[in-house]
């Protein structure tokens, strides 16, 4: 029968194994602290990037949705007129239309993704000048 792995997580067995060295002047709970918030930050940041994914795809199809409705509404209302000048002038509304609804769409496409980008970058950006503060801390206190 296999072995059942022990249900010690990865910053349990890293202080354990930093504990049982007996390092003179290593503390290893600020050690152990220090990853723990850098693992919180990637978390977080997973999280915003999840979230930032779920309102874009939520949105395209809202998109989506409202240009097929778009389409119905104008094949429905579609009558070819007798004459070739109308046909063209409403072909070309229709053109048009969908060239806007489309540029409109896609600025705010890349709003989104922006936006989530950013947020997911903060998280990220913020830790580094945590750690960097807590590294100097530390060396200060020497």
């Amino acid at each position: 029968m296999a072995k059942q792995p022990d249900s010690d997580s990865f910053m349990d067995m890293f202080g354990k194994f930093g504990r049982d060295l007996k390092v003179p002047n290593v503390d290893v709970e600020a050690i152990l602290a220090h990853h723990r918030k850098n693992l919180e930050a990637l978390e977080k940041s997973a999280r915003a990037s999840a979230a930032g994914a779920s309102s874009l795809l939520s949105r395209q199809r809202e998109m989506l949705k409202d240009t097929l409705r778009e389409v119905t509404e104008m094949a429905q209302s579609y009558r070819a007129p007798g004459n070739p000048q109308e046909l063209m002038a409403k072909q070309t509304e229709f053109a048009r239309k969908s060239f806007e609804a489309a540029l409109k769409n896609a600025g705010e496409v890349a709003e989104l993704v922006k936006k989530s980008g950013t947020e997911s970058v903060d998280i990220l950006r913020t830790r580094i000048k945590e750690a960097m503060e807590e590294i100097r801390a530390g060396y200060d206190r020497k």
